[in-house]
Parts: structure tokens; C-alpha cells; sequence
């Protein structure tokens, strides 16, 4: 595996890589994950779960910064690559290191394409030809929604990417002891908003919309997260009158996210690009009933039998989305729901298997060629 970010960075993407890797390993296969150091204090090798972790050097968390990070990652990789079966991009910047392994053993290649960082470089006259030249490369290409599957398609004619909606370790994300204590307000209800706080993921208009839902149903929100926005949505929130209502907790660790989870009411998502939401996933999987926008990936996973969508960057859409389900009587229902379909179709075994499967096919292909 080849990927920018791993835990203990936290995030869908790296919680999506590696309880894969885990669950490959489980089932007897060796995995090696080159990935960047990303933090300071970073071990350059350790095992986690019985994944051996590679990392090496990054600048910044950029484009240029990326770029650097698969150059510089390339020698490491190779030398993995001597005694690999497949090799798997888990990001744009991590295919060319995978091309240029290639040459060491012919192994094929598999990418994945996720997240808003594709689709806002797909239609770019400089990022075309290069995402065309990949997806070519690749001996499977997958997505992580059928809206990048389909801008992939159309980039590369003739060649098939499958979606593959990115699955959750059930086993831990499942309703627990709430961690949070209940609100102070009897029968208030808490929403949870799980979301880095960097503008594609629209946190600005949930913050916006609460002054509203305030003012229609009891509420209180906790929003889950860190980045480049928190001051100025902090400073929002109280000009709005809502700071009182909604609690920033800033980044928590991945092993915190269920009890988290399990001590609210209903998850919202006010994204303004999404690929498929692992965070979205992760919730229904806690039974969280989910508002979120009709973007991306996020109406093939939401709909009203587990909660409902609202029209991104408009707090007024979120707000009457959100009042009516409240005053629907049926979150809970709607969660156990939401449990049931992501157990069903979304699960982390689900998403291993197949991945075992693409593995055989495209070293099967390979060897008969």
C-alpha cells in the first residue's frame, strides 16, 4: 500500500486504509503501508496490528508537499516491491511510486480514487492527461463513489472503474456507553458534527443554520474536529448568539469516536464536496440517524429510511431537514436502521473480500499475460 496519511493521523481516508490492511492481515496476507511522516516524533518503521508501516519524509501538507513525499518515497517502496504480489495506490500522489515499483517486479497495480481532491483536479487541462495516463496504468481501478467512478470513466474511455463504497470496522463503531454527559436541558436533543474544520466540509453553514434550529426545537450541537476554521467558527457561533449550543472538541483519537458517537441524538454533514463519508458510515454503524448534503458520495449511503438530505451551503435547507426529523419521533428507529444497512453492505469484512478478490484477479491476469 502506498498512501500519504495514516493513523495516528485521524480521518475517513486513514481509518478507511487501515483497518483494510488490518483485515488483510487477519486473513494471513502480509502488508507493508509506505506513508508519510507526517507528524513529528513519528517512528520511520513500526507494526501496527501486524502492518508493517514505512514512512518517510514530507515537507507539507500541499500539493507540492505530496508531489515531494512520492518522489522521495519511491526508494522505499521499490525495495518492498521486490517481494510484492500487488501494489495498491491509495491516492494520486501515491500512483507514480507504484509505476515507477512496477519496473522491479512486475506486479500489478491497483488504485483507488477518492475523496474531493480528484474531482476538483479532474476537469483541470493540466491533471486530465496525467489521471488518464494512471487510470490506464492501473490493472484495477476503484472508486470510492459512483460520482468519481463515473468522472473517471469519462476521463479514460474504455476503461471500467468499479465503486467501491470505503467500509467500516463494525466491531468497534457500534452503539456504546455514551462518553459525553447527557445535555443539561431534559429532552434536548445533541447533534453530533464529525468534520475536520476546512471549508469543503461546510461546518460555516451548520453553524449558521443553529441559530434557527434554536429557535424551532431544543438542540445543542457537538462539532468533532480540528483545522484552519475553528477560531473563526467559534467567533461565528457567538455572534449568532449560539455559543452556548454548540461545543467544539476538537480532533479526537479514533478509539474515542464511538462513545462520542453513541452521545448524540442524530450526525450531521454539511459538506460541500464528498467523496463516500467513512465519518457518515461510522455513525449509522453507532445507530445515528444522518442530515447531510445531497453531495458526492452521500445520497448513495442517505436516504429517508436513515435520515435525510438538504441542499449543501444553505442553513436554512439544514435547518427545516433537521426540524423534521426531530419532530419525526423516529431517530431511533432510523438508526437502528442505519446499523442494520451499514452491517448489510458497508462493513470492513465486506470491503476485505472484495479487495482479496481484485488481488487474485489481477495477479491471475498478470501471469497469464
Amino acid at each position: 500500500m502506498h498512501c500519504v496519511y495514516f493513523p495516528p493521523e485521524v480521518g475517513g481516508l486513514e481509518s478507511h486504509i487501515f483497518y483494510l490492511c488490518r483485515g488483510l492481515v487477519e486473513r494471513g496476507h502480509q502488508v507493508d503501508a509506505v506513508t508519510s511522516r507526517s507528524q513529528p516524533g513519528l517512528p520511520v518503521h513500526e507494526v501496527m496490528d501486524g502492518v508493517r508501516v514505512w514512512r518517510t519524509w514530507m515537507p507539507s501538507r500541499n500539493t507540492p508537499g505530496w508531489a515531494a513525499h512520492a518522489v522521495c518515497s519511491m526508494p522505499r517502496f521499490a525495495s518492498l516491491a521486490a517481494d510484492a504480489d500487488v501494489l495498491h495506490a491509495q491516492d494520486i500522489a501515491a500512483v507514480l511510486p507504484c509505476m515507477h515499483a512496477q519496473r522491479v517486479r512486475g506486479a500489478p497495480i491497483v488504485t483507488t480514487w477518492h475523496t474531493s481532491h480528484f474531482l476538483k483536479r479532474a476537469r483541470s487541462r493540466f491533471w486530465m492527461p496525467i489521471f488518464r495516463h494512471y487510470l490506464r496504468t492501473a490493472d484495477h481501478n476503484l472508486a470510492a463513489s459512483e460520482e468519481i467512478a463515473r468522472v473517471a470513466e469519462g476521463i479514460a474511455p474504455g476503461v471500467h472503474v468499479e465503486p467501491l463504497t470505503n467500509g467500516v470496522e463494525t466491531s468497534l463503531f457500534q452503539r456504546v456507553a455514551p462518553t459525553l454527559p447527557r445535555p443539561a436541558a431534559p429532552g434536548r436533543k445533541r447533534l453530533v458534527v464529525p468534520r475536520r474544520l476546512f471549508p469543503k466540509n461546510g461546518v460555516e453553514h451548520f453553524v449558521r443554520a443553529m441559530p434557527e434550529l434554536a429557535r424551532r426545537v431544543d438542540v445543542e450541537a457537538v462539532v468533532i474536529g480540528d483545522g484552519p476554521e475553528r477560531a473563526a467558527l467559534e467567533l461565528l457561533a457567538a455572534e449568532l448568539g449560539v455559543a452556548d449550543r454548540v461545543s467544539f472538541l476538537g480532533a479526537r483519537p479514533h478509539a474515542q469516536m464511538p462513545g462520542l458517537l453513541s452521545s448524540g441524538d442524530l450526525a450531521v454533514f454539511p459538506s460541500l464536496m464528498e467523496a463516500t463519508s467513512v465519518a457518515a458510515l461510522e455513525s449509522m454503524a453507532c445507530e445515528l440517524p444522518v442530515a447531510a448534503s445531497r453531495v458526492g458520495g452521500l445520497p448513495e449511503i442517505v436516504d429517508a429510511s436513515v435520515g435525510t438530505l438538504f441542499e449543501p451551503a444553505d442553513p436554512a435547507s439544514l435547518a427545516a431537514a433537521v426540524v423534521a426529523l426531530i419532530e419525526g419521533g423516529r431517530l431511533r428507529e432510523f438508526g437502528r436502521t442505519a446499523r442494520e444497512r451499514v452491517v448489510q453492505r458497508w462493513s470492513n469484512d465486506r470491503l476485505v473480500e472484495r479487495h482479496v478478490q481484485i488481488y487474485e484477479d489481477v495477479v491471475a491476469r498478470r501471469r497469464a499475460a
